[in-house]
């Protein structure tokens, strides 16, 4: 399944709530969710039916996948992977998809969004351990410290993140240093600290059908 394209605002209004897949532009009156919160298709106050159980942990998994902009195999393989680990399989699967490097630059600010992240890792901007990485989904480990390139440490859209502080910061299991454009894994992030509005426990139960 390629990945989606399309209007991001449509996935959010889908999902009932924000997703957050645009930044800082998620915020404001131009906001698409804010002006129509009701999920595309609707008309007026047409009733919905109640949605079953599967239906349930279908959306559960669909926003899940797509705030972290995943294809569905590479979701698949987290699950997978999650479950294979000793622990609660639902917060070790947030603890892998948060580990994504794209993630990581994303929460320290480095960039706006996760597709903006994406972006920057593709293009070589980041090092990891003092080795390039342009694999967005390089899974860190405690001890790793990601650096922007030198030649990088002043293009546009790290400067504009860092000055807006876009992921809010504050992470426990992350040291940032905004100045000189790094940032350390000291640990694992903990539930709380995963902003996503998720209840993994739907996720795990769409897929063992």
């Amino acid at each position: 399944m390629a990945r989606y394209r399309g209007p991001v605002c449509r996935l959010c209004r889908r999902a009932g709530q924000k997703l957050f897949l645009k930044g800082q532009r998620c915020y404001g009156p131009k906001c698409s969710f804010e002006r129509h919160s009701f999920p595309p298709g609707a008309v007026g106050s047409r009733r919905r039916r109640r949605p079953t159980d599967y239906g349930l942990q279908l959306r559960e998994k669909q926003k899940l996948r797509q705030i972290y902009g995943l294809r569905e195999e590479q979701f698949r393989r987290y699950v997978g992977e999650a479950e294979r680990k000793a622990g609660v399989s639902g917060e070790t699967l947030l603890q892998l998809l948060e580990r994504r490097l794209d993630n990581v630059v994303f929460r320290a600010s480095f960039a706006t969004s996760r597709p903006q992240a994406r972006q920057l890792v593709n293009h070589r901007h980041l090092e990891v351990n003092g080795r390039i990485v342009n694999i967005p989904s390089y899974l860190v480990k405690p001890g790793d410290v990601i650096q922007v390139r030198d030649n990088s440490k002043d293009i546009t859209p790290i400067e504009q993140a860092v000055a807006a502080g876009a992921a809010g910061g504050g992470l426990s299991w992350l040291e940032v240093d905004s100045e000189n454009r790094n940032v350390k894994i000291v640990g694992l992030p903990a539930r709380k600290e995963i902003d996503a509005e998720v209840d993994e426990q739907l996720v795990l139960e769409y897929y063992s059908r």
